[in-house]
C-alpha cells in the first residue's frame, strides 16, 4: 500500500491515505504523507463508517481504494453513507485490492459489500480467476502484479547467516521467508529436509517468520532430529539481507496468491524451488528462474532442493534470469502505473491528477 501511495505521489497525483492511528502503517508513512487515523472496532463499526463519509464529502475523491477485506466493509458503508450529500459529483467508484487466493465469503454482508466494489484488482491471475469463479463479472476484475522495490533490495547490506548461527563454514543455506502457518506449508519443507539432508549432510535450513505453527514445527524439527540442520529465528527486520545468504530461495506454499517473498528473493539473484500453486508459476517460470514442484510433496521438493545443491552453475544461472524477470516485470514503477490507469477507466479519467482531486486508501 505504502509503494502504491507514495508512487502515486511521486506521479503528482494526491493521494491520502486512510489507516489506524496506532498502526505500522502511520509508524512507516513517510514525511508529508496525507494520513487521516481512524480505527474501526469491527468490520461493521457505523461510527467509523460515518467518520470516514465525513472524509469522503470533505476530499471529494476521484477513488478510493480499500486493500483488505475490512477496508473493503468501511469503504462500502462510508460510501453509502456519503452518497445523498455527494451531488453533482456523485459517489467515487471503489477499488478494491485482493492478494490472497481464498475463496469470497458467502454470507449476507460479505455479498452487500463486494457488490459495492467497481473493480477488483487482484495481485496475480490466478487470484483473478478465483473472482471471477466466485461470481464476480470478469469486467469487474482485473490483474495488476505486485511489485517490489528492486532498487531498496539491492542496497540492502547482506547478513552473514555461518556466522550469526554458528554454521558450518561451507554448509549450504535453504532459505524461507513467511509466516508459519498452513497455507504456508512449512511442514513440507521440514520433510523435504528430513530427505535433504541424508544426501547432503551440512545442509542447513532457515525459516525465518512467525506464526501459530512454531510449537508444531519445533516438535516437527525435534521428531526427525533435525534440530541442527533446520533453524526457526523467528521475524527479523534484516531479511532481504539474509535473502542474499541464501543458497535456494525455497516456497513450500499449499495456496499463495502470488508471493513477493519470491520477488525479493528474484531480485537478490538467488534461484527458486517452489510450489505450482496460485500465483507462483506466474513468477517461477520453471526450469528458467527456478524448479516448480506440486504443493504438498515433500519428496519432490527435497530433490528439486538436492538438485540445486549440487549445481552451483545452474543456481548462478536461475538466479541472473529471476533478476532479469523482476526487472522487466515485477518493478514498483510497473505496479504503480498499472494501477494509476485502472483508477483511470474506472473514473473516466488520464489519472487523478488530471483533476486536482486525490486518490484515496482506505486500510483496515
Amino acid at each position: 500500500m505504502l509503494l502504491t501511495v507514495n508512487g502515486l505521489r511521486a506521479m503528482g497525483d494526491r493521494a491520502a491515505l486512510v489507516a489506524h492511528p496506532g498502526g505500522e502503517l502511520r509508524r512507516r508513512a513517510a514525511e508529508g504523507l496525507e494520513l487521516i487515523p481512524i480505527a474501526p472496532r469491527t468490520e461493521m463499526d457505523l461510527s467509523a463508517a460515518w467518520r470516514l463519509s465525513r472524509v469522503v464529502r470533505r476530499l471529494t475523491p476521484d477513488v478510493v481504494h480499500a486493500h483488505d477485506p475490512h477496508g473493503v466493509a468501511m469503504a462500502a458503508l462510508a460510501l453509502s453513507i456519503a452518497g445523498p450529500s455527494m451531488k453533482p459529483r456523485g459517489v467515487p467508484p471503489l477499488v478494491a485490492s485482493r492478494r490472497v487466493d481464498f475463496h469470497l465469503k458467502g454470507n449476507s454482508f460479505s455479498r452487500w459489500k463486494h457488490r459495492q466494489v467497481d473493480c477488483f484488482i487482484a495481485a496475480s491471475e490466478a487470484i483473478r480467476q478465483m473472482l471471477i469463479a466466485d461470481g464476480m463479472q470478469a469486467h469487474r476484475t482485473v490483474t495488476v502484479h505486485e511489485g517490489i522495490d528492486v532498487d531498496r533490495v539491492a542496497s540492502a547490506p547482506p547478513v552473514n547467516l555461518h556466522e550469526t548461527f554458528w554454521l558450518p563454514h561451507h554448509a549450504p543455506i535453504v532459505g524461507n521467508v513467511a509466516a508459519l502457518v498452513a497455507h504456508k506449508g512449512q511442514r513440507y519443507l521440514v520433510d523435504a529436509a528430513h530427505l535433504v539432508v541424508q544426501e547432503i549432510p551440512d545442509a542447513r535450513f532457515i525459516i525465518l517468520g512467525e506464526g501459530d505453527l512454531r510449537d508444531a514445527l519445533e516438535r516437527q524439527v525435534r521428531d526427525h532430529h533435525l534440530e541442527k540442520h533446520v533453524l526457526l529465528p523467528g521475524f527479523r527486520t534484516d531479511v532481504l539481507g539474509c535473502i542474499k545468504s541464501f543458497d535456494l530461495f525455497v516456497m513450500s506454499s499449499v495456496t499463495e496468491g502470488l508471493g513477493t517473498s519470491l520477488l525479493d528473493a528474484m531480485a537478490c539473484s538467488r534461484a527458486i524451488v517452489a510450489t505450482r500453486a496460485g500465483g507462483i508459476p506466474e513468477i517461477v517460470e520453471d526450469g528458467v528462474n527456478g524448479i516448480l514442484v506440486p504443493p504438498h510433496d515433500h519428496v519432490a521438493l527435497a530433490r528439486a532442493i538436492v538438485a540445486l545443491l549440487r549445481d552451483e552453475a545452474r543456481r548462478t544461472e536461475m538466479g541472473t534470469a529471476g533478476l532479469a524477470r523482476v526487472q522487466a516485470r515485477f518493478t514498483v514503477d510497473r505496479m504503480v502505473a498499472e494501477t494509476a490507469r485502472v483508477y483511470g477507466r474506472v473514473a473516466g479519467t488520464t489519472h487523478a491528477a488530471d483533476t486536482g482531486h486525490p486518490a484515496m486508501h482506505r486500510d483496515a
